[in-house]
């Protein structure tokens, strides 16, 4: 008898590296390709002003190649990070890569907070006050709910 609900996360289907030949991961690939050579013809070319007596090229002619550096080091760690995610699955609550509730020191963990009752002896004008306050964070809150998903950024 096999324990289906023991065993972890499912394994995926097929190679976990066939995300990179997708046409977006190509272009990005491409993208990285052309922008490294850029970089390095670029410092070829502050290499050869700085020959020709230009002083302030001798620091382009470094730091070129070190922003390409740069980029391949940003893309390798891409690549590593997407990896991960394909292999292991989205982490946290709801697929998303934040921190869980336990990583957080408990002073800025999040509470819920139920509604309270106000006594008869509660001002007017407070409540009005609390109730405006209210609305205005129920409205922020449904503007981060919503943010990011006109772009599709979110699922």
């Amino acid at each position: 008898m096999e324990n289906a609900g023991l065993a972890g996360p499912a394994a995926p289907a097929g190679p976990v590296w066939r995300f990179l030949i997708q046409p977006r991961w190509l272009g990005w690939h491409v993208l990285m390709v052309v922008s490294c050579w850029g970089m390095l013809w670029l410092g070829d070319w502050q290499f050869h002003r700085a020959i020709a007596g230009n002083g302030l090229s001798w620091a382009y002619t470094f730091e070129w190649p070190l922003f390409a550096g740069f980029a391949v080091v940003f893309w390798a760690k891409t690549i590593k990070d997407e990896f991960r995610i394909k292999r292991d699955g989205p982490s946290g609550p709801a697929g998303d890569l934040a921190l869980g509730q336990d990583d957080l020191p408990v002073s800025v963990r999040p509470v819920q907070v139920s509604a309270v009752q106000t006594g008869a002896g509660a001002e007017d004008d407070e409540d009005e006050e609390l109730s405006a306050y209210n609305a205005y964070l129920a409205r922020l809150n449904a503007e981060v709910k919503r943010h990011g998903k006109w772009h599709g950024l979110r699922n």
